[in-house]
């Protein structure tokens, strides 16, 4: 069942000559409900200034346009964020040098949550049983004769500071956006009253409007009321499985036609799928990922398949897969592009560690790939040389999402710990949320692995509860590498994820910081281990006077 919301809004003018107040409520399609939500917005235009209707109007529209516009999977905290910062310099700019001045009230309401993002003096009210409660502060002078006065509106200043808040929800909760014009005549316990006395929502707004006039408002005023009559019962990869309902396909064989694509040969089979190796109508290459034919009716597995692919349909760029289109599916499956070219595992195992020059274009690769990746709020969990594939392009492109995730869409089974043992954080092991520090960790023992063929924890198995000490020194297994790599590396791969890179951004910079710098070779032992260096002295010295004895003894 989807979220199912009741609506009500009503606006008035009053005495005023213009009514610069504007609403607009969104419910979109099921599939964009899902990860977006739906939205409501309440802008009221400071009349002191020049054109307050247009900014409310050309913001509560810009709301309702951009923020469907960016990325699925990003917070819906950061997307109103972004827009509203942009929103903000347009209204600075103005007509004829004259800033446009609103405040605005926006609510989002995606599955189990709710997100408010609010400026100025609108206020929002949650009702939840007889419970009446503000959900917002006043941005004005708090001075007696003053409170008319914004400190805090679009268009005001350079700086936006936007306030947010969050929680869940629950069915029959209600939430109310009104202007100033209503709840500065009205006051709380008259509009808790009115919305207690009033089952519709309809009803209500009107009714709130027209005790706001009666009750002597001078301004224009304005009332959206939503009611929550049903959650969704299911999390976004159930929601898909929903909506897709195609059956698993049947085991494919060399040379027969599926669904438009010649199948060429089966190239991998796991527990998870199955891989085959298609040409489409031109004869191009492509690889067809579905489940095993005996999947079928496997929730979860289905599940992650779908999930899997929306994820690489919400990235794009030349680090990751292209996938097709997919118009006519009639199955459970998707079909990303063949690359020519091998894996970091297979290259690994044919040529031995990297180059230092090879080993530098791969991290640098892979930093901007994680950082783009980062930046859409998805994480990978298995980064891995398997998962790593350079093309014969010279690309590197990073493969398998079947354990991506991210906040506040994806769906995490309590005490499951995803990915390879051995590329796995420590704190993951410990349960830990899943984090970008995660795959920053994972980044840095794949390098470290690709440049010396050890892992700086020891190789780690399945089920095995491992203990993080002291990583080895890349400095051990290659003595090409500068010390400034080597202090690299280590914080990469730190136990503590407060000492490791913050960002695949902060990484990046430093790498490319030090490869600026002259490679010189590792310093001497006595700067890189010092009490390693005079144990070694004492030791030659003992060894010297015990051998100075013998000879003494020998002669007399």
């Amino acid at each position: 069942m989807p979220l199912t919301l009741s609506i009500g809004e009503a606006t008035a003018t009053g005495p005023r000559p213009e009514n610069q107040d504007a609403l607009r409520s969104v419910t979109p399609a099921p599939a964009l409900a899902l990860s977006k939500g739906h939205l409501f917005t309440l802008a009221d235009g400071v009349s002191h200034c020049a054109d307050g209707g247009l900014a409310a109007r050309s913001t509560v529209q810009a709301v309702a346009m951009d923020y469907y516009s960016t990325p699925e999977t990003w917070p819906i905290a950061q997307s109103l964020d972004r827009l509203l910062l942009a929103q903000n310099r347009w209204l600075q700019a103005g007509a004829q040098g004259q800033p446009l001045l609103t405040t605005l009230t926006a609510l989002v309401l995606r599955g189990h949550r709710y997100t408010l993002a609010h400026v100025g003096d609108c206020r929002a009210y949650h009702l939840r049983g007889q419970t009446l409660s503000c959900l917002t502060e006043d941005h004005v002078r708090q001075q007696p004769g003053m409170q008319h006065v914004l400190t805090r509106a679009l268009g005001l200043e350079a700086h936006l500071i936007v306030d947010f808040h969050e929680g869940d929800l629950q069915i029959g909760d209600c939430f109310l956006l009104v202007s100033d014009g209503v709840w500065a005549c009205l006051g709380d316990a008259a509009i808790r009253r009115i919305l207690l006395d009033e089952a519709n929502p309809m009803s209500v707004a009107h009714a709130l409007i027209h005790a706001a006039h009666l009750a002597g408002s001078q301004d224009n005023a304005s009332a959206l009321l939503l009611r929550v009559d049903a959650l969704p019962d299911k999390p976004l990869a159930d929601a898909l499985a929903e909506v897709a309902g195609w059956p698993v396909p049947p085991r494919l064989k060399e040379g027969q036609m599926f669904e438009g694509w010649q199948v060429e040969q089966r190239l991998a089979i796991s527990q998870q799928s199955w891989l085959y190796r298609v040409r489409d109508s031109a004869g191009r290459p492509w690889l067809l990922k579905t489940l095993a034919p005996g999947q079928q009716g496997d929730t979860q597995a289905m599940q992650a398949l779908l999930m899997e692919e929306w994820f690489l349909r919400r990235v794009a760029g030349r680090a990751f897969v292209e996938l097709h289109p997919l118009p006519q599916r009639q199955h459970l499956y998707y079909v990303q592009r063949e690359y020519p070219g091998r894996t970091l595992a297979i290259q690994f195992k044919q040529a031995g560690p990297f180059p230092l020059g090879e080993w530098l274009d791969t991290a640098t690769r892979l930093l901007r790939a994680l950082g783009q990746l980062h930046r859409r709020n998805i994480l990978h969990r298995d980064i891995k040389p398997e998962n790593l594939h350079r093309g014969n392009d010279g690309e590197l492109r990073l493969l398998d999402f079947g354990l991506a995730y991210c906040p506040g869409l994806s769906h995490e089974c309590e005490g499951a710990v995803p990915g390879t043992p051995s590329y796995l954080a420590p704190e993951t092991f410990e349960g830990a949320a899943p984090g970008p520090q995660q795959d920053l960790f994972a980044v840095g023992v794949t390098l470290y692995y690709l440049l010396t063929g050890h892992y700086p924890y020891g190789e780690i198995e399945a089920f095995q509860r491992p203990r993080f000490q002291q990583p080895e020194r890349v400095l051990r297994y290659r003595h090409d590498v500068p010390l400034w790599l080597n202090d690299w590396l280590l914080r990469g791969v730190a136990v503590d994820p407060a000492q490791r890179f913050e960002t695949a951004e902060e990484a990046l910079l430093l790498l490319e910081q030090g490869e600026r710098q002259p490679v010189l070779p590792p310093k001497a032992l006595l700067e890189r281990e010092p009490l390693k260096f005079w144990r070694t002295v004492a030791c030659v010295s003992l060894l010297i006077n015990l051998a100075a004895v013998l000879l003494w003894l020998y002669r007399h």
